[in-house]
């Protein structure tokens, strides 16, 4: 079977490296250069987008921002999975907001912004602080502001400002602002759905960020209940879409209760993990779904960590020599605050866990890998 996925990225590529065994052929089309390109050789393969989609049985997507006359001609198809509303709930935060609003699943208080006197609105309705994101274009931290002051009223609609009026008649800038909810921690979960309605979700995992940038997954045992919301908040979303394929799920940890911070209509990067935790990783089972074949196992097999590579053209080489310790890396330039690719580390038990963080504490940099120590102290001492 022939795959095409929209962006050609790390994501198109692990797909294509976890499609192989199942004689799923994956092709990439770059959005930036307009070529179909192999996702791991680079291989141009000189077809238009129009060919592309005519060759393939079915197209998919790594990312959630795609031009719009691009979503239309594969949606025309017949074979784009999740499918056009998925894609642009996840491009938009306004839609995602109207989502969680229609089907009832918590997150924290917000107020759209076209023009400043909505932002002076927000800041008596929702209180201070406030987070204040872009609605569209957002990712990793970037176009959003934190207002605790109403001295910084000012400074921060000029910004805004600028950004609205970069949208257009067709594509209109929107920003939001929400209350800034205090919160335990974050996690995430990300489960699968086939055009059946059959879903498999897998453990939730808890994320730890850094300037914004995910630097930190850790896969391991959580308590039911915070397992059982987020189960219940993917199964609202997912039927609400009729989606197909993998989709994840950021929530606020906030005294046990979950609310959601964003969503995801593709394989991500809290979701890494699963490579080497479970039997059926998120890049196979998001394939699985698209194409029509049977959901693989979500169940998690030993806890797992997930480190992010970040800016680093390499990683020592003594990493390796740490049992149950793999690499993965994207083929991409070397550029500062880049994700150049991720560790993934697993073990018996937690204990364990710890102890092999540990080793790799002692080997990667705090200043390059934050956290990294601090969760193994966590682990041995919980």
């Amino acid at each position: 079977m022939n795959i095409l996925v929209l962006g050609a990225g790390q994501l198109a590529r692990m797909m294509s490296l976890e499609g192989a065994p199942l004689d799923l052929n994956v092709r990439a089309y770059d959005v930036g250069s307009k070529k179909i390109i192999h996702p791991l050789t680079q291989q141009d393969f000189g077809q238009t987008l129009e060919q592309a989609i005519a060759m393939v049985d079915v197209i998919t997507s790594e990312f959630e921002h795609i031009p719009d006359d691009v979503l239309a001609l594969c949606c025309q198809s017949g074979k784009f999975y999740p499918g056009k509303a998925a894609i642009k709930t996840g491009g938009d935060r306004s839609i995602e907001k109207a989502l969680l609003d229609k089907t009832g699943v918590p997150s924290a208080p917000y107020k759209l912004i076209t023009e400043k006197q909505h932002l002076v609105e927000a800041v008596s309705l929702l209180e201070l602080p406030l987070v204040i994101k872009t609605c569209q274009a957002g990712y990793d931290g970037k176009g959003q502001w934190r207002l605790t002051s109403r001295d910084q009223l000012d400074g921060i609609w000029a910004e805004m400002a600028g950004f609205i009026a970069s949208g257009s008649a067709d594509f209109p800038h929107t920003i939001i602002a929400e209350k800034m909810i205090p919160f335990d921690r974050e996690v995430s979960v990300i489960g699968a759905r086939d055009s059946q309605g059959n879903v498999k979700v897998y453990p939730v995992t808890e994320n730890q960020h850094t300037n914004g940038v995910l630097t930190l997954s850790l896969a391991i045992e959580m308590d039911n209940n915070i397992q059982q919301q987020a189960l219940e908040a993917f199964d609202k979303l997912a039927l609400a879409m009729d989606y197909v394929g993998v989709l994840a799920i950021e929530f606020f940890d906030v005294n046990g209760t979950l609310m959601v911070n964003e969503i995801a209509p593709r394989v991500h990067n809290s979701g890494h993990w699963t490579q080497q935790g479970t039997a059926c990783s998120q890049f196979e089972n998001h394939l699985r779904a698209v194409a029509g074949l049977p959901l693989g196992d979500t169940q998690a097999q030993k806890p797992t960590a997930m480190i992010n590579v970040l800016g680093q053209g390499n990683i020592p080489t003594k990493v390796l020599s740490i049992a149950d310790v793999k690499s993965h890396w994207y083929g991409k330039s070397q550029r500062a605050g880049r994700k150049m690719g991720h560790i993934n580390v697993s073990a018996a038990n937690q204990v364990e866990l710890g102890e092999k963080l540990q080793q790799l504490a002692e080997i990667l940099p705090e200043q390059d890998y934050p956290g990294v120590a601090a969760t193994a102290q966590r682990l041995l001492t919980s």
